[in-house]
């Protein structure tokens, strides 16, 4: 789409509920559009309205084996309750052998920058460039919202993903916590709070699969 027709998108979609931009969505994508989770805080949001509108959609899940317990959990009730046709794909590398050769997921410290860097290259940014080159989804679904961090903050509902080559589509991108919460219990949806990514650290930086640096290092690996 050019840039001018992804405005006008954003800008009629603003304050429509995010299942009407759910519906625009899967229209523009010819069959191919997908959804990806880390089953985290609240994405159960996003899981419920889009397989609203296509109950089949693949759904893209990275486990790069470091979840905690309570998260895979979290993701099997989520799996059985909304019938998630789950496509998962995990690192080339198994836990104990970077564990062996890198002594564990890095700390989530302002000094481990470039260790998180390496590890979120290996461990999730490999396999999602491999399921979405498998998949290759025209229209890409995410949980991504404005609240989250400063860079998220300059982004917008759809948005052209030059890193995947795919329509990004974030239906709840405006919605603050409370509206999350509150969809969460209207659905009787559940929520995981022990969540942990150690390709991320902390919730003001990005793992890469949103930001520039994670398709330059996938270009040098």
């Amino acid at each position: 789409m050019k840039t001018e027709d992804i405005a006008a998108v954003n800008a009629a979609h603003r304050d429509r509920p995010p299942l009407d931009l759910v519906r625009w969505a899967v229209g523009q994508a010819g069959g191919r559009a997908i959804v990806s989770t880390n089953f985290r805080p609240y994405e159960a949001v996003l899981l419920h309205l889009v397989t609203q509108v296509h109950p089949e959609i693949p759904v893209l899940w990275v486990d790069h084996g470091y979840n905690r317990p309570a998260t895979y959990r979290h993701a099997a009730d989520l799996i059985s309750r909304l019938r998630l046709n789950v496509k998962a794909y995990v690192p080339r590398m198994t836990t104990a052998h970077y564990d062996a050769l890198h002594g564990g997921a890095p700390d989530p410290t302002p000094e481990n920058e470039e260790r998180i860097k390496a590890f979120s290259t290996v461990m999730k940014l490999e396999p999602f460039q491999r399921g979405m080159r498998e998949l290759a989804p025209t229209v890409w679904f995410t949980a991504l919202r404005r609240v989250q961090n400063p860079n998220r903050a300059g982004l917008d509902l759809v948005t052209d993903d030059r890193n995947f080559g795919a329509l990004k589509v974030s239906p709840v991108f405006h919605w603050s916590d409370a509206q999350m919460e509150d969809y969460l219990q209207q659905h009787g949806l559940p929520n995981e709070w022990d969540y942990f990514d150690p390709a991320k650290a902390d919730e003001k930086r990005e793992c890469g699969l949103h930001a520039a640096w994670g398709q330059q290092a996938m270009t040098k690996a």
